[in-house]
């Protein structure tokens, strides 16, 4: 791994490497708290740029010169799960703000709020920026040139004690929106001004970026522009080809995502035996244990999803009406009428999120009539699932500067 991993959330606050790097958490109200957890310099931010992040994707790609380093502060906050009749949960993320915004008090600033993709270590997140490459390319590619980065670490990941609520679409949403909220509050406290919103995600995160923004616009909340890489807009008709209609190219850790969806199905949407009916007798205890973020070998897992998932499964019908897929089937982020401009980049050689998924919202939209105009789809090429993040993230960042009012 090329980034410090040896960062964990202890009782004291974040630790790297042996130092504590917490700072006494302030208080706002409701539930809201931040504390300083580091500062990057921009010297960091271009070794990411240059070095760290296209050895992480295997791209060499130009992403251009940070012009200023950033603070980065840890958030927690309340929110509820929708899908638990509104439970009260105690969640995390991370706010990164310029930090040469002192001297730009009569400038607002934009901000990027990025979604994480799917993680395999609970801290691996945006409020532990040290264990997660993503964020990090996020954190200096925008929050480098001025732009507010902010991103949820959604519920049961980061400091949440609940288990993960891997793809679970409203919590997804609330989580987001949430952070979104008090972030501002941050902002506002620290008398930092803003103006605009821009949403981006990879992958998981790009599911989850598209989920956000339709309940932002539902909300009567405007979003300047949102970008994804890399989306499964509709998670039943990934999955459905994992198992049904598979590629030569499918990823052999596409397992990580029936085991993630279908625990975290049976717990939020409260249907006891749910993972146990979709996994085999065999996995399923070692499948709960990765589900929980317990220590294990995941070469004891297989990654032939005929020994991993009961054999009804691999009948599209069985599937279709089972309660694991009916629950897929509601899993989608694309089938609404867009009011803000989106742009869906997808990988021609992208081993997990196929083309037709990848332009799943353009063709949708336009289906309709005479054609919604405002989603379009974007090749990167003949790119990998990370080589699609890495070539889409700079077109990100030149689109939404082209939209940043001056």
């Amino acid at each position: 791994m090329l980034t410090q991993t040896g960062c964990s959330l202890g009782a004291g606050g974040l630790v790297c490497n042996g130092m504590s790097q917490a700072h006494s958490a302030t208080e706002l109200g409701s539930g809201v708290q931040y504390e300083l957890i580091s500062h990057w310099s921009k010297e960091k931010l271009n070794e990411i740029l240059k070095t760290d992040f296209p050895k992480f994707s295997g791209v060499p790609v130009n992403y251009g010169q940070a012009n200023n380093g950033i603070k980065l502060y840890r958030v927690t906050y309340r929110s509820v799960i929708p899908e638990r009749a509104n439970k009260s949960i105690q969640t995390s993320g991370l706010v990164a703000i310029p930090d040469n915004a002192e001297t730009l008090k009569n400038r607002a600033l934009p901000v990027l709020s990025y979604q994480h993709g799917t993680v395999y270590g609970k801290n691996e997140v945006p409020s532990v920026p040290n264990e997660s490459p993503e964020t990090q390319l996020m954190l200096a590619q925008f929050g480098g040139q001025g732009y507010v980065v902010i991103g949820a670490d959604y519920f049961g990941m980061g400091s949440a004690p609940e288990p993960e609520g891997y793809m679970v679409k409203a919590s997804h949403q609330q989580a987001s929106y949430d952070m979104l909220l008090a972030s501002q509050s941050v902002l506002n406290h620290l008398k930092v001004n803003t103006n605009q919103l821009f949403l981006s995600g990879w992958s998981q995160g790009g599911f989850v970026t598209m989920a956000f923004l339709e309940k932002l616009e539902k909300e009567g909340i405007p979003v300047s522009a949102a970008a994804t890489a890399s989306a499964p807009l509709d998670v039943f008709a990934m999955l459905n080809g994992f198992l049904n209609y598979p590629r030569a190219i499918d990823a052999n850790w596409i397992n990580s995502t029936i085991i993630l969806s279908a625990f975290a199905f049976e717990n939020y949407y409260n249907v006891p035996g749910m993972a146990k009916s979709v996994l085999n007798d065999e996995y399923y205890e070692i499948s709960k244990k990765a589900y929980l973020r317990e220590k294990i070998n995941p070469e004891n897992i297989p990654t032939d999803l005929r020994k991993l998932v009961r054999p009804e499964y691999f009948d599209h019908r069985f599937f279709a009406a089972s309660p694991y897929g009916r629950l897929l089937k509601d899993t989608t982020a694309y089938s609404w009428i867009y009011q803000s401009p989106v742009r869906n980049y997808y990988g021609e050689s992208d081993e997990a999120i196929p083309v037709g998924i990848g332009k799943m919202a353009m063709t949708y939209q336009q289906s309709i009539g005479n054609g919604n105009p405002n989603v379009i789809a974007i090749s990167t090429g003949k790119t990998s699932h990370r080589g699609t993040y890495a070539m889409a993230a700079p077109e990100w960042k030149k689109w939404f500067d082209s939209l940043v009012k001056k």
